[in-house]
């Protein structure tokens, strides 16, 4: 068997860095050209369409393509995608710029003034932000939800068209062990032998729970080889820095994973916390990396109380046929039980909650934060070495209660 097709009709990929010669000249070009500021959001978009991960994206979206992605998760063509790719801009920075369909412009890092890419500006419209919130993330909160309040303070026209990739950023330095296109990833599959992967989707260090998801999955016998995948792009305050998370999934690689069974990969997305949504985005490049399955377990891509337990899990069964040629991995809630003596899930076991050892992630990072004793069954100790060394000198921050921090696992 072979590797899953990448995403949209043509099943090939779609990266858009520029190289060598054709690179300099775009970059000499882009001397010249009006400069429209990203915010970091629409930078890490930048590194993902450069990359392929975002095939068969040619660019940021035009507006029938956002408007058939909010409201019906589907491209102008019927490709399922379920989050609008786009830029924005302000009333006042496309009057200062005098800008107009048709012309190029440069696309410019906000917070480092650096050059990302071009683009052709083919379209300028408006767009309603609550409408697409609603849809989307399915709440207005601004305040509370980071993807709302991210989108409620873009400005107030959408440039839509096809972008040049220039720059890659830091990332490719900071992670050269792991930063992997997906066309690289694929051919590390292949060379591994794998043609049935599944992906586990972390934006944590991972503790026993994932741990166990992981090799529940190897255990089953539908896949070869799993792909530790962490996001690296920014994410909330409190959430743990990626290079502080990369160590933690080495330490689990080295010690507790069979090599010829696992290999560790990082892209440079930023979280839009945007639950059963952001599972199908994370669905469709995972595809394009390679990978036929994606683990989905208990609040995936969530923040706050905005979405149930597993609506992560039911979006997937309302695709249409065709829409995704990648599988959902269902897996329940797990944790590990004292009577049962091992990991299990709610599926599994028998116990009552006060025999179970259930700690949320955002319960985890602010006791780690005060300097609390976590569970040894919660995590592996190589682990919380890592963490304990992070947090004696990270900054402190308020970390607000996560929806299912005080919700025992119960019998599902």
């Amino acid at each position: 068997m072979a590797l899953p097709k990448p995403h949209g009709p043509e099943g090939k990929l779609k990266p858009l860095l520029l190289y060598g010669g054709e690179r300099e000249a775009e970059i000499k070009k882009a001397e010249g050209l009006p400069k429209v500021y990203m915010s970091s959001r629409e930078t890490s978009d930048i590194l993902m369409l450069g990359i392929g991960a975002f095939t068969p994206l040619d660019g940021f979206m035009k507006e029938k393509d956002f408007t058939g992605s909010v409201f019906d998760m589907k491209l102008t063509d019927g490709t399922m995608w379920p989050m609008p790719v786009t830029l924005s801009i302000t009333k006042e920075e496309k009057e200062a710029l005098n800008l107009k369909e048709g012309m190029d412009v440069a696309l410019i890092d906000r917070a480092t003034d650096e050059l990302y890419a071009t683009m052709k500006v083919e379209e300028i419209y408006t767009y309603d932000k609550e409408a697409q919130c609603r849809e989307v993330f399915t709440t207005l909160d601004a305040e509370g939800h980071p993807g709302v309040g991210s989108v409620m303070a873009q400005g107030e026209f959408n440039i839509g068209g096809p972008v040049k990739v220039v720059n890659e950023g830091i990332y490719p330095e900071k992670y050269p062990d792991y930063y992997l296109y997906p066309e690289q990833a694929r051919k590390l599959f292949e060379s591994k032998g794998w043609s049935n992967v599944v992906a586990f989707q972390t934006r944590n260090p991972m503790h026993r729970s994932h741990e166990y998801l992981v090799k529940f999955a190897l255990e089953g016998g539908a896949v070869d080889g799993a792909f530790i995948h962490a996001i690296v792009g920014a994410l909330k305050p409190g959430d743990i820095p990626g290079e502080t998370r990369v160590k933690c999934y080495e330490v689990l690689a080295e010690n507790y994973f069979p090599k010829e069974n696992m290999a560790v990969g990082v892209y440079p997305m930023e979280m839009r916390y945007g639950g059963p949504r952001e599972a199908l985005l994370h669905a469709i490049f995972r595809q394009n990396w390679g990978c036929s399955y994606l683990i989905v377990g208990r609040d995936h891509a969530g923040v706050g109380d905005y979405y149930g337990a597993f609506d992560a899990q039911d979006i997937f069964d309302k695709l249409w046929d065709g829409a995704l040629e990648l599988k959902c991995m269902k897996i329940a809630w797990t944790f590990y039980c004292h009577k049962c003596e091992s990991m299990a899930s709610q599926r599994t076991c028998p116990h009552d909650a006060e025999d179970r050892v259930v700690v949320s992630g955002t319960k985890f990072r602010r006791t780690m934060q005060e300097g609390g004793d976590i569970n040894p069954k919660f995590s592996r100790p190589e682990v919380l070495e890592i963490l304990k060394d992070y947090y004696k000198t990270a900054e402190k921050v308020e970390i607000k209660k996560g929806a299912f921090e005080d919700i025992p696992a119960t019998k599902k």
